[in-house]
C-alpha cells in the first residue's frame, strides 16, 4: 500500500539581495510503500536533505522559499497544511533522525524528559503513561538498560547510545514515516550494523516507511528495497536496489560505485574519483547537469536535459544513452593508474613506538569526588609505525583508539610503558624535543566543519602555525601548499564557510602539511565525506605520502577505507591489540574471532561483479546483491 507519493516537487530559495534564486529541488517524484525502505543517495548539495525537510514543513516560509508540486502522505496533501496542522504532523505522522544526535538532542534535558515531552505533545496521557512509552521506545531502539537511560543526559551516552536515543525520540509517537539522515556516519561497523538492523525491524514491527539518506552505498546495498540517486536537485536514476547497483545506466551512478572503497580490492588500490565539482544551483548549466564532469558526454548532452527513461521494470535513468542495448551496456571509463610507489623508509627503524603502554583513568564518586577505582583504557599495547608507511587502527567505539593517540600527542600521560617518537620519550621531552614533536606530528580531525576557525581566512589558517615555528609565510609558499592539496590561490582570502566539506578537509590537510611533518594522525578524516570526495582525499593522501615520505596513523571504523590506505592494520578491543599485521593478511586470513566479526559486519561485503552482468543476488530476505566494478 502506498504510504508516500511525491509528485514534481520543486523547492526554490530566494535571497533578500539581488542574487539569483537557487533551485535546490527540481521536479522530484518519489513514492514509498508501507514497510518499505527507500534510500536517497548523492553528493553534498544534491538536494537530499532539502527534499526530506519538505516532508516536515521545515523549509523557510515564503517569500524566502517557494515550494511547488504535491506531497501525499496516506492521501493527505502535506503542502496544504497550516502551521498548527504541521505541528500535529511532525513527530506524530512524520519523524526524522538527524545526522548528529549530539546536536539534535537537548543537552539540558534528560533523555526521558525529551521523549515524554514528545509523546505528550501528540497524545493525552499521564506522566506515568508517558514514562512507560519512553521505556518502550528505548527498548524498541535496542537501548541497553532503558530505564536507567531515562535519567541520563546526552553527554553521559556513547555515540551509539546517542543515536539510539535519537531514534527512540523519533519513534515514540509511532509515526507512519521515519526519515533517517546519515544515521550511521560516525559509528563503527558493529554499532552501524546494529542500528541499521534495528531500523529495518522497526519498519516491519510498526508498519513504518523508512527514507534513508546516506552516502554509504554499502549500507544502501544491504538495507534498502529501492534507491533514488540525486544530482543537482534532480532524480537521475531510481529503481530496485539490486537492479540499480548491479546495472547502473546513469554515468553518475556508475561513478559513485567506482569511487566506493571495496573490501575485496587489493590493499592500497587507487580509487576512481569524480573530477570537478557539482554545478552551482543558481547557475545551472544547460542540458545535463552532470555533463561537465561526465567522461562519456557528447555534444547533445550539453544542450538537452535528459528525461527519466524507463530501462527496466521500475528502473529509470536520466541519460541520453540510458536505454542502450542490454548486450552493450554503457561503461564508465575508470582510471587504472597504479598506486604511487611507497616512499623509502628506514629498514626496521620505527618512527613511533609504543612499548607495553598502559593508560588508566580514575573513577571519582561521592560528593567529595574521591577516586574509588580505575578504568583501563589502554592495556599493554605494543605497536610500531615506520617512516613513510601507514598503520591503520580499527576497533569499535570505546576500544581505546583515541586514548592511544592522545598519549602520542601528549594530551594524556601513560600510566605505564613508554611512547617514543624517533627516539624521543614523549613523556619527558626536553624543550628542543618538545618543539620538534609539535612540528613533526600533525593531526587531521574528523569534522572539517569544526576543525577550522570560522573567523580566520585560509591565509591566516595556514600561516599561523608556520609563523609560530619560524617558517616562511610568503604567498608563494602558501599557494604551493594549496596546490599540493588540489586547491588554487583564490582560496587564500576566503573564509571556511565558502567551501564544501571536501574542500575544507583539503585545507585541514594543507594546514597539517604546512609544518613539513613526518607523521600525520588522521582521526576519522574521511568518514563524513561523500564517496566521490572521499576518493579524492584518499588518493591525495597516497600521493602526498609518496612525494614527502610521511607516515600516517589512520584511525577509522570503515574497513573498506582501511584496505585502500593501510600497509599494516592493528585491531583494538577493550584497550588491547588483538591482532596486528600486513593489510592483505588481515583481510584474507584474519586469525582473531573479533577481526572476523568486524569484517562480517562491514557494509558492502558482498562480492562485486561487472556492471551489466546478470545479478547473482540472493533473496530479498538475505538482502545481498552484486556490485559493479
Amino acid at each position: 500500500m502506498t504510504l508516500l507519493d511525491i509528485s514534481r516537487l520543486g523547492v526554490t530559495f530566494h535571497s533578500a539581495s539581488d542574487e539569483p534564486p537557487v533551485r535546490a529541488v527540481d521536479e522530484v517524484s518519489l513514492h514509498l510503500d508501507t514497510g518499505e525502505t527507500l534510500a536517497i543517495v548523492g553528493e553534498s548539495g544534491s538536494g537530499k536533505t532539502v527534499t526530506a525537510l519538505s516532508l516536515l514543513g521545515l523549509n523557510p516560509p515564503p517569500p524566502l522559499c517557494e515550494t511547488t508540486g504535491s506531497i501525499l502522505l496516506d492521501g493527505t496533501d502535506l503542502r496544504g497544511l497550516d502551521r498548527r496542522s504541521w505541528r500535529e504532523v511532525r513527530g506524530n505522522r512524520v519523524a526524522m533522525v538527524f545526522q548528529d544526535p549530539g546536536t539534535a538532542l537537548n543537552p539540558l534535558l534528560t533523555i526521558g524528559t525529551q521523549i515524554m515531552d514528545a509523546v505528550r505533545a501528540h497524545e493525552r496521557m499521564s506522566r506515568d503513561q508517558a514514562r512507560k512509552r519512553a521505556v518502550e521506545a528505548l527498548t524498541q531502539a535496542r537501548m541497553p538498560e532503558p530505564e536507567k537511560r531515562l535519567t541520563q543526559y546526552v553527554h553521559e551516552l556513547s555515540g551509539g547510545m546517542r543515536q539510539r536515543a535519537a531514534i527512540a525520540l523519533a519513534i515514540a509517537a509511532r509515526p507512519r514515516l521515519l526519515i533517517a539522515d546519515e544515521p550511521t556516519t560516525a559509528l563503527d561497523a558493529a554499532v552501524q550494523a546494529e542500528i541499521m538492523t534495528m531500523l529495518r525491524s522497526l519498519c516491519d514491527d510498526l508498519g513504518m516507511g523508512l527514507i534513508l539518506i546516506t552516502h554509504d552505498l554499502g549500507v544502501v546495498a544491504e538495507q534498502a528495497d529501492r534507491v533514488a540517486v540525486m544530482y543537482a536537485g534532480r532524480i537521475v536514476e531510481s529503481g530496485p536496489t539490486a537492479q540499480v547497483l548491479a546495472d547502473p545506466r546513469m554515468p553518475y551512478t556508475q561513478a559513485l560505485l567506482a569511487a566506493t572503497p571495496r573490501l575485496d580490492a587489493p590493499a592500497r588500490t587507487r580509487l576512481a574519483s569524480i573530477e570537478g565539482r557539482p554545478p552551482r544551483l543558481s547557475d545551472r548549466p544547460p542540458g545535463c547537469s552532470f555533463a561537465p564532469r561526465c567522461p562519456v558526454r557528447t555534444d547533445g548532452c550539453e544542450s538537452v536535459v535528459p528525461p527519466l527513461l524507463t530501462v527496466g521494470e521500475n528502473h529509470a535513468a536520466a541519460c541520453l544513452f540510458a536505454d542502450a542495448p542490454r548486450e552493450r551496456p554503457l561503461r564508465l571509463p575508470v582510471t587504472t593508474d597504479e598506486p604511487p610507489k611507497d616512499a623509502e623508509h628506514e629498514g626496521g627503524t620505527p618512527l613511533v613506538e609504543f612499548d607495553a603502554t598502559d593508560l588508566r583513568y580514575p573513577v571519582r564518586t561521592g560528593a567529595l569526588r574521591r577516586i574509588t577505582g580505575h578504568v583501563d583504557a589502554v592495556q599493554q599495547v605494543s605497536l610500531k609505525i615506520e617512516p613513510g608507511r601507514t598503520l591503520a587502527l580499527v576497533g569499535e567505539s570505546g576500544s581505546g583508539k583515541t586514548s592511544l593517540t592522545k598519549m602520542l600527542l601528549r594530551l594524556e600521560t601513560p600510566s605505564g610503558g613508554t611512547v617514543r617518537y624517533d627516539g624521543i620519550d614523549v613523556r619527558r621531552p626536553s624543550a628542543s624535543e618538545l618543539r620538534r614533536l609539535q612540528r613533526e606530528i600533525q593531526v587531521v580531525f574528523q569534522n572539517p566543519y569544526a576543525s577550522l576557525d570560522p573567523r580566520m581566512t585560509v591565509r591566516e589558517i595556514l600561516a599561523e602555525p608556520m609563523r609560530v615555528h619560524g617558517l616562511d609565510t610568503a604567498e608563494p609558499e602558501l599557494v604551493r601548499l594549496l596546490q599540493d592539496v588540489g586547491l588554487d590561490a583564490y582560496a587564500l582570502d576566503r573564509f571556511p564557510s565558502a567551501f564544501s566539506g571536501g574542500q575544507r578537509q583539503r585545507i585541514a590537510i594543507a594546514r597539517a602539511l604546512s609544518l613539513q611533518p613526518r607523521l600525520i594522525v588522521c582521526d576519522e578524516a574521511v568518514s563524513a565525506l561523500d564517496v566521490s570526495v572521499q576518493a579524492q582525499i584518499l588518493n591525495l593522501l597516497a600521493d602526498l605520502q609518496a612525494a614527502h615520505g610521511m607516515a600516517y596513523l589512520f584511525i577509522t571504523h570503515d574497513l573498506a577505507v582501511v584496505r585502500s590506505v593501510a600497509h599494516r592494520i592493528a585491531v583494538m578491543r577493550q584497550g588491547r591489540i588483538v591482532e596486528e599485521g600486513p593489510a592483505d593478511r588481515i583481510y584474507e586470513t584474519p586469525s582473531h574471532p573479533y577481526t572476523r566479526e568486524l569484517l562480517s559486519m562491514a557494509p558492502g561485503r558482498t562480492a562485486p561483479r561487472l556492471a551489466g552482468a546478470e545479478s547473482t543476488a540472493g533473496t530479498d530476505k538475505e538482502r545481498s546483491i552484486t556490485w559493479p566494478k
